[in-house]
């Protein structure tokens, strides 16, 4: 039996090609069902900017991408609703989370919510799959799900999660298991001995 977990083994298996632009490591992974991924590392510190899918439809089309680490850039939001792929572009002062994880965390940041800090509650739900996320003045309320776990089939900790608020911005962490991190730091090790391209070849298609 593999020592690795099912989703080191998922990446390793998968066919991929690797791209250097812009100070970023971009890999792309194709699915052995079609599935597509493209996960972008910065490459001085190897943290994972970027991890985007892109699922095929019941008819063999292509869906949007769907952003898990990182935030869509408006340009891209724009074209999905030109191209009819997404039907409303989010208001720019309605609440918006994203997540940018570090090495030692998971991360989100949740912007335009003008309230004090007081004013949240941040918690592990009862099942330990989900963090919840609400205000006392039940102006906002959000369920996170964080897939990371859910492959490695951990349940979560309130211990591990922390959160501040600074303008207008509610950021929270939670702590990585030590099983996630060594499997991240193997696979971009794994990363760096593809032959990888330069600026100009093909890259992680997004349109």
């Amino acid at each position: 039996m593999s020592d690795h977990s099912a989703w080191v083994e998922l990446l390793k298996s998968a066919r991929k090609t690797s791209l250097l632009q812009d100070e970023k490591r971009k890999i792309h992974f194709t699915m052995p069902d079609g599935t597509e991924l493209c996960e972008e590392y910065d490459v001085k510190t190897n943290e994972l900017l970027i991890r985007k899918w892109r699922k095929k439809t019941a008819l063999g089309g292509q869906k949007p991408w769907e952003f898990e680490i990182g935030e869509p850039d408006i340009t891209d939001q724009v074209a999905a609703l030109t191209h009819g792929t997404k039907d409303l572009v989010e208001s720019f002062t309605s609440p918006k989370c994203f997540r940018c994880d570090n090495s030692l965390s998971f991360q989100w940041r949740i912007r335009n919510l003008p309230y004090p800090l007081s004013n949240f509650q941040v918690s592990v739900d009862a099942d330990g799959k989900s963090i919840v996320v609400r205000t006392k003045n039940k102006k906002y309320y959000k369920v996170i799900n964080i897939p990371d776990m859910d492959r490695y089939n951990l349940q979560l900790s309130q211990s591990d999660l922390t959160f501040a608020h600074a303008n207008n911005t509610l950021i929270i962490q939670y702590k990585k298991p030590e099983t996630i991190k060594k499997d991240q730091t193997l696979l971009v090790q794994e990363f760096k001995r593809m032959k990888t391209g330069k600026d100009g070849d093909t890259e992680c298609k997004t349109s």
